[in-house]
C-alpha cells in the first residue's frame, strides 16, 4: 500500500484538489496528475468503468503522481474490497445514511477481527506478495487507506452527529445534487431548505474536527474553502467546457446552441 500524499494534506489542514472521470481512460487519469491536481476519483457508480479498467486507472494515478479514490456502484463490501485489491487509496461510497452503512463501508476497506475486509496474499496493492510481508501490509494499508462516506439523504443529515462518531471514517462528502433531490427540490442545491442544510452540516462536521468534502467548480471553490472544505473535486466535462469556452471566447466562433 503506497503512502498517501492527500491523508497527509489533511493532517496538516491543507486542501486536496481532486477530478471526478467516469469513462474508463488511463490515459485521462494521468493527464489530470500532471496538470496539477492532487487525486482522482475513478467514479463507478455513474460512468461506465470496470474493474480492470479500475486497476489500469489506478496503476495511471500513481505514475502521475495523485492519489487514485474510487466510487464504488454501492456500499457493497464485494465491491468496496475489490477496488481495494487493485490498489486504490481509497474509496468514497455513496448513499450513506445510519451509523451501520457507515461501518459496513469502513470494514470494508479497513482489516480486521470480524466482519472486515478479506485478507488475500499476492495483491496488486501488497506488490503480489513479493516485496513485504503480509502484516506489514495490513499495518501499512489500514493506516494509509481513505474512507469517504457520502451525505446525500435527509436521512444522512439527520444523523449526522451519530456518523461523525463512526471511527474510520475520514471524510463526510455532502452531495448537493442527491440531496436536493432527497429534500424535494431536484437539481437545485441553492434553494432555502437544502442550502441550509448544507451550511449546518458543514459547521457539525468542521466542530468535530472531522474533514468535510464537497464538489466544486470555479466559482464556488474559494467559498467552500473558507468554509473548511478540504476535499474537492471538479468534472472532466466541467473542465472541457471551461477551456473551449476560453478557446473561442476571443474568436467570432459561435457554436451552435444544440451543440452547447
Amino acid at each position: 500500500m503506497r503512502h498517501n500524499a492527500m491523508k497527509a494534506k489533511f493532517a496538516r489542514g491543507e486542501p486536496a484538489f481532486g477530478c471526478s472521470v467516469m469513462m474508463p481512460s488511463p490515459q485521462i487519469v494521468e493527464m489530470i496528475g500532471y496538470v496539477g491536481f492532487d487525486w482522482v476519483l475513478i467514479d463507478m457508480e455513474h460512468g461506465a468503468i470496470d474493474l480492470e479498467s479500475v486497476e489500469l486507472m489506478v496503476m495511471a494515478a500513481e505514475a502521475s503522481g495523485i492519489t487514485p479514490i474510487v466510487r464504488p456502484s454501492n456500499n457493497s463490501s464485494t465491491n468496496i474490497t475489490a477496488v481495494m485489491d487493485r490498489g486504490a487509496g481509497g474509496v468514497q461510497v455513496p448513499h450513506i445514511n445510519t451509523v451501520e452503512d457507515a461501518r459496513r463501508a469502513v470494514d470494508a476497506v479497513k482489516f480486521g477481527p470480524g466482519n472486515h475486509r478479506g485478507i488475500a496474499s499476492g495483491t496488486r496493492p501488497n506488490r503480489y506478495g513479493l516485496v513485504e510481508s503480509m502484516s506489514d501490509f495490513v499495518e501499512q494499508s489500514n493506516s494509509e487507506s481513505l474512507v469517504c462516506i457520502q451525505l446525500e439523504h435527509s436521512s444522512a443529515i439527520d444523523n449526522v452527529d451519530a456518523l461523525l462518531d463512526v471511527e474510520g471514517v475520514d471524510v463526510f462528502f455532502i452531495g448537493p445534487s442527491d440531496l436536493s433531490q432527497s429534500m424535494g427540490y431536484p437539481g437545485d442545491p441553492t434553494a432555502g431548505p437544502v442550502k441550509d442544510a448544507i451550511e449546518q452540516t458543514l459547521k457539525k462536521i468542521v466542530a468535530a474536527g472531522q474533514t468535510p468534502g464537497m464538489p466544486s467548480t470555479s466559482d464556488n471553490i474559494d467559498g467552500l474553502l473558507s468554509k473548511g472544505v478540504r476535499y474537492t473535486y471538479t468534472h472532466v466535462p466541467k473542465l472541457l467546457k471551461a477551456g473551449a469556452k476560453k478557446y473561442f471566447q476571443n474568436t467570432d466562433t459561435v457554436i451552435p446552441v444544440e451543440r452547447r
